[in-house]
């Protein structure tokens, strides 16, 4: 019976591959090679998951790639036009590979004749991207957002899982998910059973985020480094559909103020300084050391008609800890009068020495603007990368760091223009940001197929430690906690 079994198993071998095609009489070609996810010359770390990836030039029928690095290498042949490695094989390959570069030399059969393209390189680097990213996948219109969930999936492989899905909470919104240092996070619920969804030591809490004294719930927020206290805005938002060329939705707010809240005594800490009803305060968040709390802020104008004259500024305001104290003077850091732009969302990294943000037009929410790019602050020496090796004009937004602060996400519609997707970007010791690469998938051709958007990646060392079912327990059974 064994060797029946083993004869059984050498045949198949033998069919398999007779069936895999292998190149022959191979021509060279200037032509251009098209792929899809574009992964040329891209820097990627040492514990990625395989960079599958798919052939577009016409007519592709059978492919072979070799993956060629300092020791060893890697070998696909396939029918069709798809490059998918082995992850038992990827993992130790470039994990054995960190520091080189690698060379991946392509040949793809057309219309009976094979053809090797120009090769090109990776980069693979020593240092680690987190491995964990978490995202809200939602339809990338402003009609439908009653069908989400917000999901986590391992960088290192494809493993992803569903951590809330608003199915199981009565179709509510969920929206602005937030991870903190180490395994903190936090998102907002809608509704009347709705509430902050707090994960701090691997407890989830639910907390009502507003008092009398504040004009709305808390919005945008950040943890400070020691997970006592978050930074909020509080706004008033109102959608606007558009009358101007292909601009479909203007959001803005007519009311907007910044808080922080006390998690350990249920309190809100506001600033007499940033209380002017003028000027408008949003997208808050701590430096590294907690010791600063920078945000955007603009004067308000006539609303919508004056969209075209909302530019924010990004400005600085100190927080004391101990003293639970808000500064008492502001300083701008960037000038949206003389920048002529308007900023959303920065995020300092990990280390202190940098500050990420997004440039639109103007307004304050820049997914809607096409426009819309990623600038990089030195804190140290004051210097602003407008990063064009990053940037593709096709609104770039929402951005979070890894932990060692040598890489960061953000979402991108560079593929269609509609449907954002994640992309890492790597920051080297000179603080050159490298080109960077969309995050692999399985079936390389599941970003043809998924009629969602990757939206607000956020970047984690540690998986979460609840789930859906968690978070349909506390929102079901679980009365949110009132703060003062």
């Amino acid at each position: 019976m064994r060797v029946f079994n083993i004869t059984i198993f050498f045949c198949a071998l033998v069919i398999i591959q007779a069936c895999t095609p292998s190149p022959k009489n191979v021509r060279l070609t200037n032509d251009l090679l098209v792929i899809y996810p574009e992964y040329k010359d891209v820097t990627i770390p040492f514990n990625v998951a395989p960079l599958n990836f798919l052939i577009r030039n016409e007519g592709v029928d059978a492919v072979s790639v070799e993956v060629k690095g300092v020791s060893t290498c890697l070998q696909v042949n396939a029918k069709g036009n798809k490059a998918v490695f082995s992850q038992k094989d990827w993992t130790p390959f470039i994990a054995k590979e960190r520091g080189h570069k690698l060379v991946i030399k392509v040949i793809a059969r057309i219309n009976g004749e094979w053809l090797q393209y120009r090769s090109f390189t990776w980069q693979v680097v020593a240092d680690r991207l987190d491995a964990y990213v978490s995202y809200r996948l939602i339809e990338p219109g402003y009609e439908v957002w009653n069908k989400l969930q917000l999901r986590e999936r391992c960088i290192e492989n494809f493993d992803e899982r569903v951590l809330a899905d608003n199915s199981q909470t009565n179709g509510q919104c969920m929206n602005c998910h937030i991870h903190g240092k180490g395994n903190s996070s936090m998102f907002h619920i809608r509704g009347s059973k709705g509430g902050t969804l707090l994960n701090r030591h691997g407890k989830l809490r639910k907390l009502m985020l507003k008092t009398s004294q504040m004009n709305s719930a808390a919005v945008y927020g950040d943890f400070h480094p020691d997970g006592r206290y978050a930074v909020f805005s509080t706004n008033t938002i109102i959608p606007a559909l558009h009358a101007q060329g292909n601009h479909r939705l203007e959001v803005y707010d007519t009311v907007s103020d910044l808080v922080i809240a006390d998690f350990d005594r249920n309190k809100m800490i506001a600033s007499p300084l940033l209380a002017d009803s003028l000027t408008l305060e949003t997208f808050p968040t701590f430096s590294a050391d907690g010791k600063w709390v920078f945000y955007c802020s603009a004067p308000l104008v006539d609303l919508p008609s004056n969209i075209n004259e909302l530019r924010y500024s990004l400005c600085r305001v100190a927080f004391e800890a101990e003293q639970q104290k808000w500064g008492s003077r502001v300083d701008t850091l960037w000038n949206a009068r003389l920048m002529q732009g308007s900023v959303c969302h920065p995020k300092a990294s990990p280390d202190g020495r940098y500050l990420l943000f997004t440039v639109a037009r103007c307004g304050t929410f820049p997914i809607w603007h096409r426009e819309t790019d990623l600038q990089l602050l030195d804190l140290l020496t004051g210097k602003i990368d407008k990063l064009e090796r990053v940037n593709s004009n096709r609104s770039e937004t929402y951005h979070s760091w890894s932990s060692n602060s040598r890489w960061f996400a953000f979402a991108s519609k560079r593929g269609d223009g509609q449907y954002g997707r994640v992309y890492f970007a790597y920051v080297d010791e000179m603080g050159q940001v490298h080109k960077p690469f969309v995050l692999p998938q399985k079936d390389p051709e599941m970003d043809d197929l998924n009629l969602k958007s990757y939206n607000i990646p956020d970047l984690s060392a540690m998986p979460m430690p609840f789930d859906s079912h968690d978070v349909k327990r506390v929102y079901d059974e679980v009365v949110a906690e009132k703060f003062k």
